[in-house]
């Protein structure tokens, strides 16, 4: 009876040891399950945010692409502008040239009508001496 109680009190103490490997290798197990959902969590928040970051980057190239044809169109403008804005100056100064083209014979023709009102008017005035 004494071996038996031995061998079942050794018995006893293995099943006991056992069951507090058990009752570790479970706790580990429940830690890595945990572990394991919470970075399946973080792995979903990533995917969601690198969607989102996706979504956000093809509005804004969106955004740019407009831009870039605003830009263009802008551009087009500023030298169909540029080019009008020569073409008047190229008038201006056409107009301007005949302008000053045209003051200059109106001043021959002013001066010369001045010697020929002087010339009449010399003659007017030697008449008149002459009369009297």
């Amino acid at each position: 009876p004494q071996k038996c109680d031995k061998i079942c009190i050794y018995s006893y103490s293995q099943v006991r040891e056992l069951e507090n490997e058990v009752e570790i290798e479970q706790k580990k197990s429940s830690d890595a399950v945990k572990g394991i959902r919470k970075y399946e969590r973080r792995i979903k928040e990533l995917t969601y945010q690198t969607e989102e970051d996706r979504k956000n980057l093809a509005r804004l190239q969106d955004l740019v692409d407009k831009l870039q044809l605003k830009v263009k169109s802008y551009k087009r403008s500023a030298e169909e502008a540029e080019e009008q804005a020569n073409v008047n100056l190229g008038k201006f100064r056409k107009l301007q040239h005949e302008l000053d083209e045209a003051q200059e014979r109106a001043d021959i023709a002013e001066s010369q009508v001045n010697k020929l009102r002087a010339k009449s008017g010399d003659n007017g005035s030697k008449k008149g001496h002459d009369e009297e």
